[in-house]
């Protein structure tokens, strides 16, 4: 579900599909036939995440390709996703909580979420004393889309104005490395993986060239966090480090595959594969052997659709 652009994704779950001994048949609801992911799978037209009709539709979707598995790649299909199929146990997903997965997705609830279970955060304007710049992100956003960095007297500004709802206000850490761990944790609660990767080039809120790291710390906090919070399934859990007193702290973490996992499975973390094996029988290997230094660069590649062409 929203997979529109993963085409090297949908093409490593076939890959896995073949080595596990299964055939996998990929269906893909969009908005349209037109996504570069349609080279891959077959692409089904279906309704906005906010439609009414929208479970009504899924389920007819659902039952006439007979779908055995749904995973979703943007922030609004996961609670979707997890609300179906509880509601049709017949269809299986990763991740079954969807009111933790709606706290994830607002990042007010997270960082609440976050301190509760004591793993470490940027600094909240609304809870603490900030003395340098303050960044302003949307607490429902994604993709870096509506993020403001401001002095720290415009925000006092904006607060005594009453200006501050539908944000969370958090220190800005302008000299900053990020990060990214591809993660999976098994139906049973075993934590499979936790791969780090260096975020070297962003575009768009999403990362077009990464590396994979061996960094102790990083993967000690997010194996606290998956464990903390009850995950399951593919996670994606962001960090950065404070380059001048060297402290880590967590960004955000977003229940579903991110953008960048091609570079974990590549590295080793056959997370594909690790959904499969999950779905069929419970018994996911421990994935402790992958490899650092695995780098991946994205690249343009034109999808072609002429008239008159079938979906």
């Amino acid at each position: 579900m929203g997979g529109a652009k993963r085409v090297a994704m949908g093409r490593l779950f076939i890959e896995a599909g073949r080595r596990l001994g299964m055939e996998v048949v990929l269906f893909s609801y969009e908005l349209s036939t037109e996504v570069p992911v349609s080279e891959v799978s077959r692409v089904i037209v279906g309704r906005r995440w906010n439609d009414p009709a929208l479970m009504e539709d899924l389920h007819e979707v659902v039952t006439e390709n007979r779908i055995d598995i749904i995973i979703p790649f943007v922030d609004p299909a996961v609670e979707i996703a997890a609300r179906y199929c509880m509601s049709d146990p017949s269809v299986w997903t990763p991740f079954k909580d969807g009111v933790l997965a709606a706290h994830m997705f607002d990042k007010c609830k997270a960082d609440e979420l976050f301190r509760n279970i004591g793993v470490p955060v940027p600094r909240n304007a609304g809870l603490e004393k900030i003395t340098g710049e303050v960044i302003a992100k949307p607490r429902h956003g994604s993709a870096s889309k509506g993020i403001r960095v401001m002095e720290n007297d415009e925000y006092a500004a904006m607060r005594s104005r009453g200006e501050t709802d539908g944000y969370i206000f958090q220190e800005y850490i302008s000299d900053r490395e990020e990060y990214t761990v591809d993660c999976y944790v098994a139906s049973d609660g075993k934590v499979i993986c936790a791969v780090p990767r260096r975020r070297l080039e962003v575009a768009g809120g999403e990362v077009v060239s990464t590396v994979t790291v061996a960094d102790k710390d990083i993967a000690a906090i997010s194996r606290n966090v998956l464990e903390g919070l009850s995950l399951r399934g593919a996670v994606t859990i962001q960090f950065l480090r404070d380059r001048t007193d060297g402290r880590l702290m967590i960004m955000e973490l977003n229940p579903r595959l991110g953008g960048g996992a091609v570079c974990a499975v590549y590295a080793g973390a056959d997370i594909p594969a690790f959904i499969l094996t999950d779905w069929r029988d419970g018994k996911v290997p421990v994935c402790d052997d992958w490899q650092a230094g695995v780098k991946t660069c994205r690249y343009f590649e034109d999808v072609v659709f002429k008239p008159g062409k079938d979906a």
